[in-house]
């Protein structure tokens, strides 16, 4: 049997060691690992899945450093079992090499993926809390009142969008936001989640 060990931590920015240190005492000598979020492509971890063979144990400090979700989660344990090899989490009492310990992954996960809904959620609020505030998101903006006026008046004076846009030294989509806000249509593409809390 062989123990494998995979370590990951969402950005550049942070390090592994604690993973690294807690795989170790746990007897783990080969360690896959890598940065970046759960939701890129992972390919390490790809290729360590591709790699296991029969009576491997995939070892991991939390479940959530393999899984985003839980259909992902359930669709790494079938690789896992098609491999003939199991996956144990040293922060949680789960084991694949039992029925109880499938049972107990699938709950984790959903209960994590419920977790996450509930972070979402709790943001969105805050984001909306935040908009009736009168708190702007986004870049600031290029052009000052003032100008925005003149952008609109140049329009009406018979000037393409374009050579406005060129003008003023500003994108096309500056120039077609200005003139949607001022019909009443105003952009909120930026924050299509927000439409149904707003």
């Amino acid at each position: 049997m062989a123990l494998i060990g995979y370590a990951r931590v969402s950005t550049k920015d942070q390090e592994t060691h604690l993973q690294l240190d807690a795989l170790a005492k746990a007897g783990v000598l080969e360690v896959r690992q890598e940065k970046g979020s759960s939701v890129g492509p992972r390919p390490e971890l790809q290729k360590l899945l591709g790699q296991l063979r029969p009576g491997d144990v995939l070892v991991v400090y939390k479940m959530d450093r393999v899984a985003r979700s839980l259909k992902d989660l359930l669709s790494i344990l079938d690789r896992i079992k098609a491999s003939g090899a199991a996956i144990r989490s040293l922060t949680e009492p789960l084991d694949t090499s039992s029925p109880l310990g499938i049972f107990m992954i699938q709950i984790l996960g959903a209960v994590g993926q419920l977790e996450r809904s509930i972070t979402r959620e709790r943001t969105v609020a805050g984001q909306v809390a935040a908009i009736k505030r009168g708190v702007t998101f986004g870049r600031p903006k290029l052009l000052s009142p003032e100008q925005e006026l003149a952008v609109l008046a140049m329009i009406d004076g018979g000037a393409t969008q374009s050579a406005t846009a060129r003008h003023f030294g500003v994108s096309l989509i500056v120039v077609r936001r200005l003139r949607a806000e001022r019909a009443g249509r105003k952009n909120t593409g930026l924050y299509p989640v927000l439409r149904d809390y707003l």
